[in-house]
């Protein structure tokens, strides 16, 4: 059999198809034979042809992966042998790295302890003084390891003491390969007795990669991983030796001698680190020597005659698609802005900046507007409260440059100020506005390249505009329908329907005159099927729903059902996920105008988005297992809810990329072992990386899939339920997004329809739904993960209330849950280890993540009885009263105030409540009291809102509240602070009008309120007690002009202020008001 088989095998290698075909059957003929592995294994052994060899190697891995419990025992400790023999023997390198693989394979069936021999064969060969046989016995090493790696815990000690001798080996680089990649590959799995050893041997792995760029770039930058898994498995590794590792990554990322992929593989890690430990970054004073190093790669020129990948014509105008060095330079600073306090960058970062824009050479001045450019969404509140003016006004003169890369740096600055550094940036409307309009008047002439930044800064920034967008409105339309009814570019055509979304979202009913031609134009560009007309497809429904959404639902509503089925043509016809998921918004959309337009397709449009959640498309590995669960029950309800445990995913890599196996499952139809395709095997070394390779328009399918879904179920009645644990944060933010809509649409049924059965169902929802949203504090990883989980999970105690605390540990967990994200001990906080944090000073979206867990406090309070949650809210308030002190920013203070005060407010509608309040007044009437003498407008109007709620239970503090208030209203110029005061004197007067020396109060003068609106209530509701207690003092305070003219302006909450009257006194002033 063996001459049979290596003649088999060496026909299909031939170029012929027929040859090949026949050498197929023949194969599978074979392999019904028992004594096909002996077969192999002499082939394997004795052929003279390597090819052969590698050939016969590969069909045993393949047979042996599949049917190894069908082999005899006899069979296998034979295969053992003489595999291993065959490694020992072999001199080719590609035939040694397919038996390899072939051990690997072995090694998951058979552990290392019962294959004493290959232990032996690996200790000789590692440890063997010629270097050639140390390299092999490395990569069977790496092979078997990789495979499977927890076996070989009991001897990773060993292993580690092997490696670092190994990586001192400088003159065989293919042996530090190969190291390297077996340290990668235990590293997940090292524990606290591994721990030291890795440690020690960080610096001898900073050395060896050095040696290992300087042989071969390719596998330097595939051995660089290992930093990526010490520092997501064992960042406590890198943390002693962080300077000398960074000190690496900089040199490489700074090299421009190295291959770019190089360099971004460090300029990565730099950046992945700074997210993990930013806090360890500046304790280590590493900031400026990343900022010296990176500066130069942001601000390089790119070699003669070439153009940075942005500012390429064909590029998408974000400026963020690009994988090159220069890239990543910013988006180390956009790392730094997110995750360090914005004081400590700013210090090191401005001096560098302004250096740039100051310079002659065009590209260092992008590089200063691209640094501005990547602040604006972590360091928002500083910029806007500290130094927009000249930065804004930096960016506008860019506007102007001479060079077209600094025009469009600007364009993209002023795009990012537009769109994170709201509402200050709107105020300068009148100077942008024009700037911006001067760059559409050349639509034509212009590099379409360029035109596309002029959109994105035109889009984010009209789209904040509100009604101030009125003035504009003429001039912009017409550009818009004009490039749509004019214009032969796609690319222009499709800019002008995505910015006629941008003014939709700015003007809303505004935009009516226009509505009727840009539908036209809609309804032409969607009805078209060919390919080029694509992008601009999808474009064009996600501007159709923002008009849903905006236009008004009486100018709307009559072409709702036209455009659901206008959807569902798209989605029948064309395979696209790009607008698969526009229609997943444009269904959503619908669902707030007329959900009865839904109500026929909901089981097409649900089982396409549930089709796009349980796809594994788009998420490629060489192999993906797709674990799908389905928890399905019913419940006697006019819904059905659908709970649908979501994308259990578990990768692992299967093949090396020289054979692709085309096989199935089914064990008794072995000769498909024989179906392989052949590739060119170049010799090289190929590791597979385990992991997932995500292409965004799939992941992007599955997030509006996911916010689609919950926001249909809101509207339209239809519940499903997802456990989310994909891989991509997006998707797994959008999924627990959905899970809170789904609740909050459950609730919704119960109060519409209040049985016991819906009441279960929602019990019942809440009870797997609550545990998801704690669980994943405690252990996501990604932070605007949890801030999406912990908004989520406000949304649902908000609507829900008591509901969510019918299970008795439900409110302990929750608070607990709290306290930890304020305490800064969930995984996505760099909680520093034993670093002393500065309170002050950290980064604005770590302050916001906490402000998330805050806003919990006040609605827990509004839930449950105010003595049960008393001991969980003593335990977090002093978190929340830390951030009160003169020294933290002005967010801070006023995210500390409002939520007191929202506290006080939710303790007043509750039982028990006052008390509570009256128990915890001496500690909050201090801070109060602070908060309101704040130099920032918005501290004290917070501030003054809770102590009106305080002073509802501190009858003894009224002579001094009085006076801070008629303090304040003396000099108080922020009229929504006046109002404020206003309704906290009214507060006091109803909660004791006695208390109150009402002729030295000055309420009257400040009447009618200005700015909050939401206040008139309040104050109707004190004039009624007033005129009850003393109508004298009303008559002759209020007139009755202003009585007619509270009840023109606000006739409900007057209405119900007069009605809350004794009938004399309703008849008198119902009499006064209504008189001519």
């Amino acid at each position: 059999m063996t001459e049979e088989l290596e003649q088999i095998l060496s026909q299909l290698t031939q170029p012929d198809n027929a040859i090949i075909q026949q050498a197929t059957a023949q194969l599978k003929q074979a392999f019904k034979d028992p004594a096909i592995i002996p077969g192999l294994c002499a082939v394997m052994s004795g052929s003279q042809n390597p090819q052969i060899r590698q050939s016969a190697a590969v069909m045993l891995r393949l047979r042996v992966k599949k049917h190894w419990k069908k082999i005899s025992p006899n069979d296998r400790e034979s295969l053992k042998a003489v595999v291993l023999q065959a490694f020992m023997q072999e001199t080719e390198h590609t035939v040694q790295h397919s038996l390899s693989q072939l051990c690997a394979v072995m090694v998951k069936h058979e552990t290392p302890d019962r294959w004493p021999a290959l232990l032996q064969l690996l200790n000789q060969s590692t440890k063997s003084s010629n270097p050639h046989d140390r390299q092999v016995g490395l990569l069977l090493l790496n092979k078997v390891i990789e495979s499977n790696p927890e076996p070989f815990k009991p001897h990773y000690c060993q292993l580690l003491q092997l490696l670092r001798s190994v990586l001192e080996d400088h003159n065989n680089p293919t042996a530090l390969y190969y190291c390297i990649l077996t340290l990668t590959a235990i590293t997940e799995f090292i524990g606290t007795e591994e721990m030291h050893l890795m440690r020690s041997i960080l610096p001898n792995l900073i050395v060896a990669l050095k040696c290992l760029i300087k042989a071969d770039q390719n596998q330097a930058s595939e051995a660089m991983e290992v930093f990526n898994e010490l520092m997501e498995s064992e960042v406590s590794v890198i943390v002693p030796h962080v300077a000398d590792v960074v000190r690496f990554f900089l040199e490489v990322g700074s090299d421009t001698n190295l291959s770019d992929s190089l360099r971004v593989k460090a300029l990565s890690c730099v950046t992945f680190l700074i997210k993990l430990k930013s806090k360890t970054v500046l304790k280590q004073k590493l900031l400026s020597p990343i900022l010296q190093a990176i500066f130069p790669v942001l601000t390089a020129a790119p070699p003669p005659g070439e153009q940075d990948p942005e500012d390429e014509e064909d590029d998408s105008g974000d400026g963020t698609d690009n994988e090159s060095p220069k890239h990543c330079a910013a988006q180390i600073i956009d790392t730094m802005a997110l995750h360090m306090p914005p004081e400590k960058l700013f210090q090191q970062l401005m001096p560098l900046t302004q250096t740039c824009l100051a310079s002659e050479n065009p590209y260092q001045r992008k590089g200063g507007l691209m640094c501005l450019a990547v602040l604006a969404e972590g360091c928002a509140d500083h910029i806007r409260t500290k130094i927009l003016k000249s930065v804004l006004q930096t960016v506008c003169q860019s506007l102007s440059d001479s060079s077209e890369v600094v025009r469009s740096a600007g364009l993209f600055a002023l795009g990012q100020f537009s769109e994170h550094l709201q509402p200050e940036v709107s105020t300068y409307c009148s100077e942008l506005m024009p700037l911006l309009l001067g760059y559409l008047s050349s639509l034509n002439q212009a590099k379409v390249g360029h035109v596309t930044k002029a959109f994105y800064a035109l889009e984010n920034f009209m789209e904040n505009l509100g009604a101030d967008i009125e003035p504009y409105l003429p001039t912009l339309m017409e550009t818009m329908l004009s490039a749509l009814n004019n214009t032969d570019n796609l690319k222009i055509k499709e800019l002008a329907v995505s910015a006629i979304g941008a003014i939709a979202n700015a003007a809303k009913e505004l935009l009516v005159p226009y509505f009727t031609p840009v539908i036209e134009s809609l309804k032409g560009f969607l009805t078209t099927t060919t390919e080029e007309m694509r992008s601009l497809q999808t474009q064009s429904l996600d501007t159709l729903s923002v008009l849903a959404r905006t236009i008004g639902k009486d100018v709307f509503s009559p072409l709702a059902a036209e455009c659901v089925q206008l959807g569902l043509n798209l989605t029948n016809t064309i395979d696209d996920p790009d607008l698969r998921r526009c229609t997943y918004s444009l269904y959503s959309a619908v669902s707030i105008v007329t959900p009865d337009c839904l109500t026929p397709h909901l089981t097409a449009i649900t089982t396409v988005m549930l089709y796009a959640l349980k796809s594994s498309e788009g998420v490629t590995v060489e192999t993906i297992t797709v674990a799908l669960v389905f928890e399905i029950f019913s419940i006697k309800t006019n819904v059905s809810i659908s709970h649908f445990l979501f994308c259990c995913f578990q990768a692992h890599l299967e093949e090396d990329k020289a054979f692709v196996l085309l096989d199935d499952d089914d064990d008794e139809n072995d000769e498909k072992d024989t179906e392989i395709f052949l590739e060119d095997d170049k010799g090289t070394d190929i590791h597979d990386v385990a992991g997932f390779s995500v292409e965004n328009a799939y992941i992007d399918e599955k997030e509006d899939a996911c916010e689609a879904l919950g926001e249909i179920a809101f509207n339209a009645g239809i519940l499903s339920y997802f456990s989310p644990q994909f891989p991509h944060e997006d998707v797994r933010r959008a999924a627990f997004g959905a899970m809170g809509q789904f609740c909050r649409a459950q609730h919704k049924v119960w109060k519409e329809n209040p049985t016991e059965a819906n009441q279960q169902a929602l019990l019942k929802l809440l009870d797997i739904v609550v545990p998801c949203f704690l669980e994943t504090v405690r252990r996501e990883p990604e932070r605007h993960v949890v801030m999406g989980v912990l908004e989520s999970m406000n949304s649902v105690i908000k609507s829900c209330k008591e509901e969510v605390f019918k299970n008795p540990s439900r409110l302990k967990e929750i608070s607990h849950a709290i306290r930890d994200v304020l305490k800064k001990k969930t995984p996505c906080q760099d909680s520093g280890g034993d670093e002393a944090d500065d309170e002050d000073q950290q980064a604005e979206y770590d302050a916001m993540l906490q402000e998330f867990a805050g806003e919990g406090i006040p609605l827990v309070a509004a839930s449950v009885p105010a003595d049960n949650f008393f001991p969980f809210l003593n335990d977090l308030l002093p978190f929340i009263m830390n951030k009160a002190k003169s020294s933290c920013t002005v967010a801070d203070r006023s995210f500390s105030v409002g939520t007191i005060a929202e506290i006080l407010h939710a303790l007043m509608s509750v039982s028990g409540g006052r008390g509570v309040a009256g128990r915890l007044s001496n500690r909050l009437l201090p801070v109060l009291v602070a908060g309101a003498k704040d130099s920032d407008p918005e501290v004290r109007n917070n501030s003054v809102f809770g102590l009106g709620f305080l002073s509802k239970v501190c009858l003894r503090d009224y002579p001094m509240m009085l006076s801070v208030f008629s303090n304040l209203l003396s000099k108080e110029s922020d009229l929504r602070v006046i109002d404020n005061l206003c309704a906290a004197l009214c507060r006091m007067i109803m909660s004791n009008v006695d208390a109150v020396p009402l002729e030295q109060v000055s309420l009257v003068a400040r009447l009618p309120l200005e700015e909050d609106q939401k206040e008139n209530h309040t104050v109707f509701s004190c004039l009624a007690v007033l005129y009850t207690h003393s109508p004298a003092l009303v008559h002759q305070n209020i007139s009755v002009a202003l009585m007619r003219k509270f009840a023109q302006n606000h006739s409900a909450e007057v209405q119900a202020a007069v009605t809350s009257l004794p009938a004399q006194q309703r008849d008198s002033l119902s009499a006064a008001i209504t008189a001519s």
